[in-house]
């Protein structure tokens, strides 16, 4: 029993710790949107919104299934892509991570779809929020 929880908890650790990987990735991107700063919205809030949406659709049905962990760690290498140092071998390799292209741009998509979903339901909500509060 003692050994089943203890690799249970490392299973765990381990499946937080590619999400937790993806989730850096994302803040980085958010950090960096200009759109972002000027409706106001908090980046920390982005990120939770834009993980959790792009889950959705990745592969794999829960944190510790193996799918979803390499789909974070997938996600989170695309996401670094353009500060590769070889950005032409980090593709290559990006492609056979995700099985083939199309695979890879179906990735890319989700994660646009993600922001754009995130970013306007966010600014709807403030500005909701704003026509109740006058």
């Amino acid at each position: 029993m003692k050994k089943m929880s203890v690799i249970l908890a490392v299973l765990v650790l381990a499946g937080c710790a590619e999400k937790e990987e993806y989730q850096n990735a994302v803040m980085k991107q958010m950090e960096q949107d200009k759109d972002i700063k000027d409706y106001g919205i908090k980046p920390e809030t982005m990120v939770k919104c834009v993980v959790e949406e792009s889950s959705n659709d990745m592969p794999g049905l829960f944190l510790l299934d193996p799918e979803r962990r390499e789909a974070y760690k997938n996600y989170a290498k695309m996401l670094d892509l353009t500060t590769s140092k070889d950005p032409k071998k980090t593709l290559e390799d990006l492609r056979g991570s995700f099985g083939d292209p199309k695979a890879l741009a179906d990735a890319h998509a989700n994660y646009v779809e993600s922001v754009v979903e995130c970013m306007s339901g966010l600014v709807t909500n403030e500005e909701e929020g704003l026509k109740k509060s006058q």
